[in-house]
């Protein structure tokens, strides 16, 4: 088991990753639902970076819709 870090404006997020066979695999532990593969390890990061953005993008787009009108926006450190 390998463990990565990929770094996404200011926030960092921990992919584990690992081959499988022919194939590098991997997932976001901390956004459910990111998960990639790639032939290379190197290859494998980007996707996961890419689905990474895609993902973060949604939620806050979903999160936007939900609220509707007159929201704040807040920065959570944990």
């Amino acid at each position: 088991m390998k463990i990565a870090s990929l770094t996404h404006m200011k926030n960092k997020f921990t992919a584990v990753i690992k081959q499988d066979s022919d194939w590098w695999i991997g997932w976001v532990e901390e956004i459910p639902g990111v998960n990639c593969q790639g032939k290379t390890k190197a290859e494998l990061l980007k996707n996961l970076r890419s689905a990474l953005s895609e993902a973060l993008e949604f939620n806050r787009e979903d999160a936007r819709k939900a609220a509707q009108e007159n929201y704040e926006e807040a920065t959570i450190l944990a």
